[in-house]
């Protein structure tokens, strides 16, 4: 047990020290996030929260709303702000205040309407106005409550930031979301370990503080100036740290891309070569936005408000999804030009090169249970199907070229439907937790599983060939990038990429690395 606990800080350490860069530019990114947030939700609750003191009718309707919105998941939350306001760091800091409200509000409202009525009579006998009652009375005496509702607040801030890389808003979070797509336990564990670090550093801090604050000594003018010191530290800090991340941006940088992928790990490494390209070819500075959840459901409304300019998209995904079309295409080529054309005319979006692999749908089940039912083909499994439990992510069960046209198609009827996140397919399998999952072509964790990929006969699934969309506005604004990105046009095929996949999958070397090899054997960049 000592040994593996060892082997396994050992691992996290290595992790964060090769990529320190990569984590200290998230660590910016929640803190900034995190610290926004908190000024917000501070005015903005105990502003109501006082308000609920004075304007006592009200104080149900908007308690009850702030209670109904907190009871909202926050993952359903960052969806639903997508279409008012987009993905990213906006939309991650309206869910932010709404969820750290609560605790504030209620907070401010008990600590200040709870003060001893005998005291506020006496210092209205004594002559004092309203205002002296509030500011001498209610405020100090209620005081310990509301900061006791701030670093409640706080805490659940930070924490809850941590999701803010599902719709790419980045932070910590982003390093276990990428650990999950890429099965690497140790940047899981590094990003976990180190939104939980920031959480309790920050709490001990503020309780250092509460201390303070009970402690008659506070009034002495040394503390006060530790007070004073430490909230000028808390505003600026987050404007310290943005600049010395700027800093560390080539001054020749002339722009800036934003370039996402959908959270898988092939999608990290597409994205990976596609930045790669463009910095090693132009003075163009790259924001990688990677791993939004939603994957095409996000990030298409992202490319049309201008907030991507570049992501590895497939075309059958393309032509049924976006486009909802029912027709399929069994053309590669064909494809193709229609969805240049249809892209252009629709999204002012282009199509500029194809990779050259196609990452199918396929459905995969072990070995020996295949062997067992004598199953090869999704035709032999149709009259057995109600034996079986069939995991997906969300997304199968809602595109069109998903489960519902499928199990049409084939008479399936499966004894449970089992919906998970996309990365927990295999271990899903692995555990029996299913028998049955849907799974890209290109997976090796099909191989190292050895499951059996069950022959699509009827033809079902659409080419998904895999290519790079981009606004035409980049485009007009850089043309070089047509040549660029043209490079990349075939040099992927279907072998290749389940290499690729390998090394980050199940060897976890990150995706950095691998993409910058690939491009390097291949002679692109140097």
């Amino acid at each position: 047990m000592q040994i593996l606990f060892l082997n396994s800080f050992e691992g996290i350490y290595k992790t964060v020290f090769e990529r320190r860069d990569y984590f200290f530019e998230l660590l910016v990114q929640h803190f900034v996030l995190s610290l926004t947030a908190i000024l917000l939700i501070v005015i903005i609750g105990t502003s109501t929260g006082i308000l609920l003191l004075i304007y006592k009718p009200i104080r149900q309707v908007v308690l009850g709303i702030v209670n109904f919105l907190y009871t909202i998941p926050s993952i359903a939350m960052f969806g639903l702000f997508i279409p008012l306001v987009g993905i990213g760091f906006v939309n991650a800091l309206v869910v932010l205040v709404i969820y750290g409200l609560l605790p504030m509000i209620r907070n401010t409202y008990t600590g200040l309407n709870e003060v001893d009525p005998l005291l506020i009579d006496a210092a209205k006998g004594m002559g004092a106005t309203p205002s002296q009652v509030f500011f001498r009375i209610k405020w100090p005496l209620g005081f310990p409550t509301i900061f006791s509702g701030f670093r409640t607040m706080v805490v659940m801030t930070i924490a809850l930031a941590g999701l803010a890389s599902f719709i790419g808003a980045g932070g910590l979070g982003q390093a276990i979301y990428r650990g999950i797509n890429t099965n690497n336990s140790e940047l899981i564990l590094a990003g976990s370990i180190s939104v939980a670090l920031l959480a309790l550093v920050t709490d001990v801090i503020i309780g250092f503080f509460e201390n303070l604050f009970i402690n008659r000594k506070f009034r002495a003018s040394r503390y006060r100036k530790l007070l004073i010191i430490s909230v000028v530290f808390l505003i600026i800090a987050p404007l310290l740290l943005i600049t010395f991340d700027r800093l560390r941006v080539k001054t020749s940088k002339s722009d800036e891309i934003v370039v996402a992928t959908k959270p898988t790990s092939e999608q990290y490494i597409l994205g990976e070569i596609i930045s790669r390209m463009i910095e090693s070819n132009t003075n163009i500075h790259v924001k990688r936005v990677f791993g939004i959840g939603g994957g095409t459901s996000n990030i298409q409304p992202g490319m049309l408000s201008g907030e991507i300019d570049i992501y590895p998209e497939y075309t059958g995904t393309a032509w049924l999804f976006v486009l909802k079309k029912k027709k399929k295409i069994s053309d590669s080529d064909s494809l193709f030009t229609l969805l240049q054309r249809t892209y252009n005319e629709e999204f002012d979006l282009a199509w500029v090169a194809r990779f050259g692999f196609n990452n199918t749908y396929t459905l995969a089940m072990p070995e020996a249970m295949a062997l067992r039912d004598n199953i090869k083909s999704i035709s032999d499994l149709s009259p057995i199907s109600n034996r079986f439990v069939f995991g997906a992510e969300f997304d199968f069960f809602e595109r069109d070229d998903g489960f519902a046209g499928l199990s049409k198609l084939y008479s399936l009827k499966f004894k449970k439907l089992v919906e998970l996140d996309i990365n927990l397919k295999f271990m899903a399998i692995q555990n029996k937790t299913v028998d049955i999952i849907d799974a890209f072509s290109t997976d090796p964790r099909i191989t190292q599983l050895n499951l059996r990929v069950l022959k699509d006969d009827k033809k079902y699934f659409p080419l998904y060939q895999a290519g790079i969309v981009i606004r035409q506005k980049t485009l007009e604004k850089h043309p070089e990038l047509k040549e660029i990105l043209g490079k990349l046009e075939n040099l992927i095929n279907d072998s290749t990429m389940i290499m690729l996949n390998y090394q980050v999958d199940i060897l976890h070397k990150s995706t950095e690395k691998v993409a910058e090899d690939f491009l390097k054997s291949k002679g692109i960049i140097k």
